[in-house]
This record gives structure tokens, sequence and C-alpha cells, in this order.
């Protein structure tokens, strides 16, 4: 798989005019079909060498040097309570940018496979479910009907908590590794 990269684009994905589609990427994690908003991908990579960093949860990867960027990595699986993620030649790394208490925040998300980029219609972008107290939906923002399948769409701002995204930004703060060649 080469480098691909997801732009932002104003005034396409997340614009909220009339009868237009929602665009999400689509990847799957621990055999299930995920999607996030396009607008909060960076990019998507071909997974790279991954520095584990000491005393992190176990859903904290490590990080990755990202064009002389320290960028953590949550394993998406592990972060949803599926078990470590095993890598294959599928395997990447969802980059993205979140903001949170008037901070930004980028972290790659290891996931099996990028599928595609769907225009979901909102009038097929259905609440999250809610199944009582003992399943947490906190991640899950809504589920889009793509046919007759419902595909989970995550609330990328609450896949780490605000603690977490903190701690993160102080691990990588004034931090550099070296490019690899």
């Amino acid at each position: 798989m080469t480098e691909a990269t997801a732009s932002k684009q104003p005034g396409k994905a997340g614009t909220d005019s009339g009868d237009e589609a929602n665009q999400y990427l689509t990847f799957s994690v621990a055999e299930e079909r995920l999607a996030m908003p396009i607008d909060a991908v960076q990019e998507i990579i071909e997974t790279p060498q991954i520095t584990q960093v000491p005393m992190t949860p176990e859903h904290i990867r490590g990080v990755i040097n990202l064009r002389g960027n320290v960028v953590p990595i949550v394993d998406l699986a592990a972060r949803l309570n599926r078990g470590a993620a095993t890598l294959s030649k599928r395997s990447c790394v969802v980059v993205v940018e979140v903001e949170s208490n008037r901070s930004s925040y980028v972290f790659g998300m290891l996931v099996d496979e990028v599928k595609n980029i769907l225009d979901i219609p909102r009038e097929d972008v259905r609440p999250a479910p809610t199944f009582g107290s003992d399943i947490s939906t906190d991640f899950i923002q809504a589920m889009g009907r793509v046919e007759d399948v419902f595909v989970i769409i995550l609330a990328i701002n609450h896949v780490l908590s605000v603690q977490e995204l903190a701690e993160l930004k102080k691990m990588t703060e004034g931090a550099s590794l070296d490019p690899v060649g």
C-alpha cells in the first residue's frame, strides 16, 4: 500500500447544505466495519515503525515519526476492547486531528484495513443506539445505513478522553524523532 493523503477540503466534507451527503472514511477493525467523518482525517499512511513508550496504556501502541513530528498511535482494536491488533499487509494508520478544550490533538489510529469513502445521505444517518448502562456507546456518534447494513460512525473526539489527549500531548511536546531515511 502506498502513502495516500485524504486532505480536508473546505466546502465539501462536513458542509451543512440541503440534501448533500456526508462523506465518511470506512475501515475495518477486528472484523467490524467502522466509519469516521472524512473531514477529521489528515492522511492515511502505510504502517510505519512504531516506537513503544514505557508505562502507557495498552491501547497506546507507541509513537511514530511523521515528517519529524512525534505522533502517538492508538491501537483502535485494543481501545474498543477487541484485543491488540495483529499487523498485516493491509494494516495502516489513519492520522486524525481532533479539538478538545480549545486544543488541537493529532494522533494516529491503527486499523486493520481502509475500505473506501462513502457518501451517506443525512436521512440515512441515525442516532447512536442505547443499550442500557452495561454497554458503553461513548465512541459511537451515529449509525449510517448503507443499503441494508448499518456502519458504526465513530465519535473520534471520544476515542480518547480529554485527559488521555492531554497526556499524549505532554508525551510528544518538545520531543522529536530523527527522520528515517
